[in-house]
């Protein structure tokens, strides 16, 4: 399986709080630009229905004192009373005709004189109006009829429809009304409906009648919404818009001004650039002076700065967690530059690579070290994990799987720089390990100070009683590299032997060791 960096973060992950805070006054704009457009549109109904209702009342009253007036008269021959029904006509304004009724039956009506016809309550809403597509006289015109009747006497005053189409027309064409009395209902278009009507798609409202059993329905059709904003609010929009653009770059530039400020923004940056590279230092046998393997260090290649030493950004990604994501990206960027030069190398080539108590967190550090093994040849490398005691592990179940896995793969732990942490016995009694490296401030002073000694000597007796190897580091002169040597230390690191080397330099030079030992 071959390696493969864990990035952060993705670029929708950068980039997501510049596109919700571009949206966010936009959606938030649209949002009150719609609830203000359907606010006007339904007051624009509800006012142009009550408008209606109070047209249709002042129509309804003059039938009412027309009924009134003749309802006293009702049982009288119709000769007697003839006129006095043709008189509220031309008196009372929309009235079409009046009628007289006696007993259920229409007897007596404006237009005819004698007339016979019966009267069923039922058509009538509530027992007083009634919407008719039309009569036997005027089949095709619609008409509103009112009824008033006590005990056997009563009157029907008849409405012109064309009134009430008027109404519907004219008071506010722009809004759709429909004119209902029980089931029946007309509109504009004059066409009476005897099914109850559906309300208008959008800003429907329905206003009735206080003094008659009718109601006037308002709305608008669908699309009206949008037409009404795009008329009226596309300024605004547009405002709105503005302000979405203005917030987004707004905050894309303070993400990047916080990029450019921000160390840990920088190492983030730089881990997915891929900046930090590998360094090769060679570790060598003290009595051959033969690479035995070499320490893969960290480097920063900042575009503008430089290579950046490792003590100015590692406690840095440790605190920060990024140490993870960039130990995995050296991981990876080792196999892709070893792994065709592995016949170069001697079986069992060391490799160590520092970790520290966020990589004891999880198991991830299993797979990652599974895929660096894969991509070499079987037993060619033998990788070593350096605990660092920058930060303390802190042992757990999770610590004690991940260690005890390490080790059925094959792999080894060091514990770097021993002798100047606090940890470095609790990490003997912890954890299985396989090599003490002893810190450069114990080697340099070999020859220079008498105290020293005698604490290098005590590490070297530890490892030898614990069975454990040794690797003494910041090897500076052939006096160090002597007495190490004759102590039994088996490992040397240092500027004596090597320096940190670019990948290319290593190669380079892994590749003439191995053509002289061949």
């Amino acid at each position: 399986m071959p390696l493969t960096l864990k990035r952060t973060r993705k670029w929708t992950d950068r980039y997501a709080l510049v596109v919700l805070s571009a949206l966010l006054p936009i959606v938030l704009g649209v949002f009150i630009i719609v609830w203000q457009a359907s606010r006007s549109l339904e007051s624009e109904a509800s006012d142009t229905a009550n408008e209606a209702v109070r047209q249709f009342d002042l129509m309804l009253d003059n039938a009412k004192l027309a009924a009134d007036v003749v309802s006293p008269l009702a049982g009288q021959p119709c000769e007697q009373v003839e006129l006095d029904l043709r008189e509220q006509v031309t008196r009372r304004p929309f009235v079409r005709s009046v009628n007289l009724v006696w007993n259920n039956q229409i007897y007596c009506t404006s237009l005819f004189g004698n007339f016979k016809e019966p009267v069923n309550a039922a058509d009538y809403n509530n027992g007083v109006l009634w919407l008719m597509p039309g009569n036997a006289v005027t089949p095709d015109q619609p008409l509103l009829v009112y009824r008033r009747e006590q005990d056997q006497a009563g009157a029907i005053v008849s409405l012109y429809g064309l009134h009430l189409i008027n109404v519907l027309s004219l008071i506010n064409p722009y809004t759709q009304m429909m004119f209902q009395v029980g089931n029946n209902s007309i509109d504009r278009y004059a066409v009476v409906r005897n099914t109850p009507p559906a309300p208008y798609p959008v800003a429907s409202v329905s206003v009735s009648s206080a003094q008659y059993p009718y109601r006037v329905m308002a709305g608008f059709s669908e699309g009206t919404l949008w037409r009404f904003i795009k008329a009226r609010y596309l300024g605004l929009l547009a405002l709105f818009v503005f302000l979405g653009c203005v917030s987004g770059a707004t905050v894309l530039w303070l993400q990047k001004r916080m990029s450019l400020s921000s160390p840990t923004h920088e190492l983030q940056r730089g881990l997915e650039a891929e900046e930090f590279i590998p360094y090769f230092q060679p570790v060598v046998r003290s009595d051959t002076q033969q690479w035995a393997g070499a320490e893969v260090l960290m480097r920063w290649q900042h575009p503008t700065e430089g290579l950046v030493r490792p003590d100015l950004f590692i406690p840095l990604a440790e605190h920060s967690g990024l140490i993870v994501p960039m130990t995995r990206s050296l991981f990876r960027q080792t196999a892709q530059l070893l792994a065709p030069h592995a016949n170069s190398m001697a079986p069992g080539f060391h490799l160590g690579f520092n970790i520290s108590a966020h990589h004891c967190h999880s198991l991830e550090l299993i797979d990652d070290c599974r895929a660096l093994l894969q991509a070499f040849p079987p037993g060619r490398i033998t990788l070593v994990l350096e605990l660092t005691e920058r930060e303390l592990v802190i042992p757990s179940v999770i610590t004690h799987q991940l260690f005890a896995e390490l080790r059925a793969m094959g792999i080894m732990i060091a514990l770097d720089d021993f002798g100047t942490g606090h940890s470095s016995l609790s990490y003997l009694h912890e954890f299985n390990v396989d090599y003490l490296k002893i810190d450069q401030s114990f080697v340099a002073m070999i020859g220079a100070d008498a105290l020293s000694s005698p604490i290098l000597d005590s590490i070297i007796d530890l490892s030898a009683k614990l069975n454990l190897g040794l690797v003494a580091e910041g090897v500076e002169t052939q006096e160090q590299s002597e007495y190490l040597a004759l102590k039994g230390v088996e490992f040397l690191q240092g500027y004596l032997f090597a320096r940190p080397l670019t990948a290319d330099d290593f190669i380079k030079s892994l590749m003439a060791q191995h053509r002289v030992s061949v």
